[in-house]
C-alpha cells in the first residue's frame, strides 16, 4: 500500500478549493447577459432577437422600401444610453446625423465621447434588419459595447442600450434642404437658395463698388450658429480671402459688395461635413450673418 504523505493532502485540498472557486466564478459576459434577459422580461420586451455573439435587439419600425444591404449608405440617428438605470450619454437630435456605408457601422465613433473608435458589430446586423426609416434597440453586454475601460461619459463595463433611427432619405444634400427649409418656415424667415445649395438672406444692401473674387481682400464681422442656437464662433474683424474660407462663404459671398450684411444657411456638405469640427457635430447645417465691412482688390 502506498504511503499517502502530508504533502499529498495538502495538494488534493488545494485543488478540491480551486475546482470550488472556479465553479463559482461568474463571467462579466454571463452576469451581463443575465441582467439583459431579466430587464427584457421585466419589461416584457416583445420580438426580441438574440444574437449568437451576446447581444439583444428589437425592432420597432422596420421602415419601407428594401431592406439595407452591406453596400448601402444609411443616414441615421443615435442615442446611447445605460440600460439598467437610463443615464443618456449621446443623442443625436433633429439638427445633425451620422452616415455611413451599413458595411462599416461595426467602427462606431463619436468625438463627443472619444478620440478613439469602437468596434460594436452588433450596429451593422441591427441595421440589416431594417429599411429606410427603420428604428432598432439594440442591448449590448459591456464586452459588445465600450467594455471595461468605458468610453468619455461612459463608464466602465456599462450595459448599453442603443437606438438606432434610420432616415429615409438617400443623400445628405435632401436631408440639410429639407432642415434649412423646414427651419425657415418655422422661423418665418424668407430666403433665396443658390444653386450651390446655400440659402441667403440679405438684411443690408451693400453700396461698394469693387466686386469680391478669391483673391480679394476682405475683412469681415460675423457670427456662426448651429440651427438649434449654438453659437461655435465669432469675430468683429476677421481679414481673410475666399481662399481661406469654407466652401459655403466662397459659394455666396462673390454675390455682394462692401457693406452688405447677409445670413447664409450653409448645408454641411459646404461647411464641415461629416468629420464637424469641434462644437459643430457632423453633418451640421451652419448659420452665419457676416458684415462684409471692407473690400479691397490690388
Amino acid at each position: 500500500m502506498r504511503k499517502i504523505t502530508t504533502y499529498t493532502v495538502a495538494l488534493f485540498s488545494v485543488l478540491v478549493i480551486f475546482t470550488s472557486c472556479k465553479k463559482e466564478y461568474e463571467t462579466i459576459e454571463s452576469i451581463d447577459g443575465a441582467k439583459i434577459k431579466d430587464y427584457i422580461q421585466k419589461n416584457n420586451l416583445q420580438g426580441i432577437k438574440d444574437d449568437p455573439s451576446g447581444f439583444y435587439y428589437q425592432v420597432v419600425e422596420e421602415g419601407t422600401g428594401n431592406f439595407f444591404k452591406n453596400s448601402d449608405m444609411v443616414f441615421y440617428h443615435v442615442t446611447v444610453k445605460s440600460l439598467l438605470n437610463g443615464t443618456q450619454y449621446l443623442k443625436s437630435d433633429e439638427y445633425f446625423n451620422l452616415n455611413n456605408y451599413v458595411g462599416y457601422l461595426n467602427s462606431f465613433y463619436n468625438g463627443s465621447l472619444s478620440t478613439s473608435s469602437y468596434n460594436i458589430p452588433a450596429i451593422r446586423t441591427a441595421v440589416l434588419a431594417l429599411k429606410p426609416g427603420g428604428i432598432v434597440r439594440l442591448f449590448l453586454p459591456s464586452h459588445l459595447a465600450f467594455g471595461k475601460n468605458g468610453a468619455g461619459v461612459i463608464p466602465s463595463n456599462e450595459i448599453i442600450e442603443m437606438i438606432i433611427e434610420t432616415i429615409p432619405k438617400t443623400s445628405q444634400t435632401e436631408i440639410d434642404k429639407e432642415r434649412i427649409e423646414a427651419f425657415l418656415s418655422a422661423n418665418n424667415i424668407t430666403a433665396t437658395r443658390h444653386t450651390s445649395g446655400v440659402y441667403y438672406q440679405v438684411l443690408t444692401a451693400g453700396t461698394g463698388t469693387d466686386a469680391i473674387d478669391e483673391h480679394s481682400k476682405l475683412v469681415v464681422k460675423y457670427s456662426g450658429r448651429l440651427l438649434d442656437g449654438t453659437q461655435f464662433d465669432s469675430g468683429d474683424a476677421f481679414s481673410t480671402t475666399l481662399l481661406g474660407v469654407i466652401k459655403g462663404w466662397g459659394e455666396v459671398i462673390p454675390l455682394f459688395v462692401q457693406g452688405t450684411k447677409v445670413r447664409v444657411f450653409i448645408p454641411s456638405e459646404l461647411g464641415y461635413g461629416t468629420l464637424g469640427n469641434g462644437a459643430i457635430l457632423p453633418n451640421s447645417v451652419l448659420d452665419f450673418t457676416i458684415d462684409i465691412t471692407t473690400v479691397t482688390n490690388e
